[in-house]
């Protein structure tokens, strides 16, 4: 059953033609609003929160770790959802920019390994008590990068190759290194536009990525629509 909200999210998009897919079709489902910003093409950040229910910052390829002024300026923008303790999450880079803000280090794997495809991951008992819905344990990943876990945060899910998964910090600050929120369409689009990742150590090939979107997308679509619902409830409840 949908909510009966008429309030606002905001998302934060970093290519010119991305979209906020699963994630955004869920939110209006639920009566959202969606207020899409691109820093990254000059697009200004709202000063303060007190209009919006939450806030989404999505993935690009570009790195946490590169000098672009509007990057800093988004990082540190981060900090004003966290002092107003508004519903937050950070997905893949959202994630790794969020680590940034809170002072952790984001690199590559020591041995050049990158999650490019379906992986295993191990969600804590932080992770399971998120929602009324099992945590998935097999998510889609896009990414050669990772980050330690923040001092003060929570693990909610860890993997092998890089252990910080997905985090809590604070009452409802979140960030994940997976892509819960990828559609069919939008990873068909990512293995062939970038597809020179797929030769990467580590990465898996183009067939690998459908297989796994046929075995394990359902249980990730379940779990993100009981997520989003418990990561709004907490800002209300705050």
């Amino acid at each position: 059953m949908g909510l009966t909200s008429c309030g606002k999210i905001l998302v934060i998009l970093h290519q010119e033609h991305s979209s906020a897919g699963r994630f955004g079709r869920i939110l209006q489902a639920q009566g959202f609003q969606l207020d899409i910003r691109r820093p990254r093409f000059g697009e200004p950040l709202p000063a303060t929160l007190k209009d919006y229910d939450g806030a989404i910052v999505f993935g690009g390829p570009m790195s946490a770790n590169d000098e672009h002024a509007w990057l800093r300026r988004e990082m540190d923008w981060i900090g004003v959802a966290l002092k107003e303790e508004k519903p937050f999450l950070g997905i893949c880079l959202g994630a790794q920019m969020l680590a940034r803000h809170l002072g952790h280090r984001v690199r590559p794997h020591p041995q050049g390994r990158v999650e490019v495809g379906y992986y295993p991951i191990h969600p804590t008992e932080h992770g399971h008590s998120l929602c009324d819905c099992r945590f998935p344990n097999r998510v889609y990943q896009w990414h050669r990068e990772g980050f330690d876990l923040p001092n003060g945060a929570t693990l909610l899910a860890k993997g092998q190759d890089f252990e910080a998964q997905a985090f809590r910090f604070g009452k409802a600050a979140y960030g994940f290194q997976f892509h819960p929120e990828v559609t069919l369409a939008m990873m068909c689009l990512w293995s062939i536009r970038s597809g020179e990742r797929l030769s990467l150590p580590g990465a898996h090939p183009r067939h690998r990525h459908l297989q796994g979107w046929l075995r394990h997308d359902a249980a990730v679509a379940r779990w993100s629509e009981a997520f989003l619902r418990a990561w709004l409830a907490s800002g209300r409840a705050a």
